[in-house]
């Protein structure tokens, strides 16, 4: 599988911290093994799916988009919930 990462996606990254990027790099593996394993959006985020996991004790949520037919993961952002739907909308 592809996995692809958007560069708003790479710059968040940079930032995490060693416990927070091993957190992040605990649910791509659970998405890489099911891409259906994230909640469908409707409306202007149709098409995005957005898996909810903890990241340092603090719910966290990852917005990735799947094209089957290419095999490609592509990951779009990550945060808390406050603000993530608006931003992501952007």
């Amino acid at each position: 599988m592809n996995i692809v990462q958007t560069n708003t996606f790479k710059q968040h990254v940079k930032k995490l911290h060693i416990h927070e990027k091993k957190d992040l790099d605990d649910a791509i593996r659970l998405v890489v093994s099911d891409p259906s394993i994230g909640h469908m959006k409707k409306g202007d985020l149709n098409g995005v799916r957005v898996f909810k996991f903890k990241m340092v004790k603090q719910l966290t949520l990852l917005a990735y988009h799947f094209i089957d037919n290419k095999m490609q993961l592509m990951l779009l952002s990550f945060g808390p919930h406050e603000n993530f739907y608006r931003d992501l909308s952007l």
